[in-house]
């Protein structure tokens, strides 16, 4: 957390002192790594960040999106520089523990039935969850499990190119369809993993030369009158008004992939394709590099690259603004412009507990 910290500083220019305000976002810590309150006063001391006030954010998975936000609020009111990191330890040798963890992403009146009727044999809820929308996309949009595969050979294939992924080893459709079952249609590899990491942004209230700009911001929570999926395009909707673009004009998307069919499922929610047309395009080759439409995932996603929970919303922007800087390596997309960064935390009765979408342009 501190090499992230300290690193997004340097890159920024920003001289000890000059950070107004530190937000940091983490879910687990008070759960795994026992730390309940003061989180990043308590992780950031000797990491040379001056006196800035810290806010600890705790959103779930949304945490490091819903810090972003906070922080992009922060410098539209003339705040700044403002420091953002994200950071999650969920490997501690206790898997029951980290699924309990992640299982606080429910309401506490609804997490017990839920374990009853929706675990599973994987005894997690929301890879049960996953595997009843992964059953609704075949039998509604006609989405197949080859499809689900090819889309997560697409992920690791990625991650191999990412030098900060988790997983960095190339696969074959045989193997993710032969690899061990978690839920239903899903295999091992179709999912993302427990993950320890961090990352961090800088946000400037004015702009700088070269830097990735901020041109939609948007967040909201559920209300229990709608489902998850609706609320995503509800929420893309929204983020390409504010930005002034639609989905045609993203180069790279980075999007919630808890498990690979899931990745399907948001690209058609968030416009990218029509319903029942995400498969197809992946088969096509269509949400990979070297294609005339958005780049999938680069970094790899949360299946590849992996699931940080309080990190991973600055994960994503963090990859979007590499490849916007044309500095993403040999995963570079080439005359990046545009990319957007989506991101969800939490389900209340079936509605999202917490989305944020961020459209990034090049500076």
């Amino acid at each position: 957390m501190t090499e992230a910290a300290q690193s997004a500083v340097r890159d920024a220019d920003v001289e000890d002192g000059q950070i107004g305000l530190i937000i940091v976002s983490n879910a687990l810590g008070g759960l795994l790594s026992d730390q309940e309150c003061i989180r990043g006063q308590s992780w950031l001391q000797g990491a040379g960040l001056g006196t800035a006030p810290i806010i600890n954010v705790d959103n779930g998975c949304a945490g490091g999106s819903s810090a972003l936000h906070l922080g992009w609020m922060a410098v539209q009111a003339g705040q700044g520089p403002v420091l953002v990191v994200g950071v999650e330890k969920m490997w501690t040798g206790d898997r029951a523990g980290t699924l309990n963890g992640i299982e606080n992403c429910l309401a506490a009146d609804q997490r017990y039935v839920l374990r009853e009727t929706v675990a599973g044999a994987a005894g997690s809820v929301f890879m049960g969850l996953n595997a009843g929308w992964a059953e609704s996309q075949m039998r509604e949009r006609g989405h197949t499990t080859e499809q689900f595969a090819v889309a997560a050979v697409k992920s690791r294939r990625h991650g191999a190119l990412n030098p900060l992924a988790q997983h960095r080893s190339e696969v074959t459709t045989d193997e993710v369809l032969e690899s061990p079952e978690v839920e239903g249609c899903l295999t091992r590899l179709m999912c993302s993993s427990f993950t320890d990491g961090a990352a961090a942004v800088v946000l400037a209230s004015k702009a700088i030369a070269g830097a990735p700009v901020i041109r939609a911001s948007v967040a909201r929570s559920g209300d229990e009158s709608s489902d998850y999926h609706t609320r995503l395009t509800e929420l893309a909707e929204l983020a390409y008004d504010a930005a002034g673009v639609g989905p045609s004009e993203i180069d790279a998307v980075e999007l919630h992939d808890a498990t690979s069919a899931e990745e399907l499922y948001a690209l058609e929610c968030l416009r990218f394709y029509e319903d029942g047309e995400a498969g197809i395009a992946t088969m096509r080759g269509d949400t990979t590099f070297g294609t005339k439409t958005a780049v999938v995932n680069p970094s790899g996603g949360l299946v590849a690259r992996g699931h940080p929970l309080g990190a991973t919303g600055l994960d994503q922007v963090v990859e979007i603004s590499l490849h916007l800087r044309g500095e993403a390596g040999d995963r570079q997309i080439e005359g990046a412009h545009m990319g957007m960064a989506v991101n969800t935390g939490g389900i209340i009765s079936g509605d999202v507990g917490s989305i944020c979408v961020h459209v990034l342009e090049r500076g």
